[in-house]
């Protein structure tokens, strides 16, 4: 009877499938929101304003909009590969709650009022990714044994 996969006597696929596959799908929707907002304040993809003029709007040093852009474009990166998703998760995570203080917060909750609803999902999103990882559907499992959990 060992043999036999419970898949195969109807009962439902393992928990820890379905939610790698939720995971990868998580991951896929959250780094499109960070590679599109990083790379226009990075590089002034989409008629983004860039990092100095992103850095100038918020009255910050140019610096902090340097930082901005690559903690959004790598962390998109890793979270989109799984490859050093921890590590971008936590710049996404710091990305997002400085975005809510700094930004959305006086504006209350609804997003059509440049509220912080969309900041929290995805300050939510990247904690949860934090916590899990990416998954089993990511390119961790290149790295060595040690470093795989970052």
């Amino acid at each position: 009877m060992s043999s036999v996969s419970s898949a195969s006597l109807g009962h439902p696929a393992p928990v820890s499938r379905h939610a790698d596959t939720a995971l990868l799908l998580i991951r896929l929707a959250s780094a499109a929101a960070f590679l599109y907002h990083g790379s226009a304040i990075l590089f002034g993809a989409f008629g983004g304003p860039g990092p100095r003029q992103f850095a100038a709007f918020m009255h910050w040093p140019p610096i902090i909009g340097y930082l901005v852009g690559v903690a959004q474009v790598f962390g998109g990166l890793a979270v989109l590969t799984g490859f050093l998703t921890r590590i971008g998760a936590a710049c996404l995570v710091v990305v997002m709650l400085g975005a809510i203080f700094l930004v959305h917060l006086p504006h209350g909750f609804d997003i059509s009022k440049g509220g912080y609803e969309y900041a929290l999902t995805q300050l939510l999103i990247a904690l949860a990714l934090l916590i899990c990882g990416a998954g089993k559907y990511s390119l961790a499992a290149v790295l060595p044994p040690g470093v795989r959990k970052l």
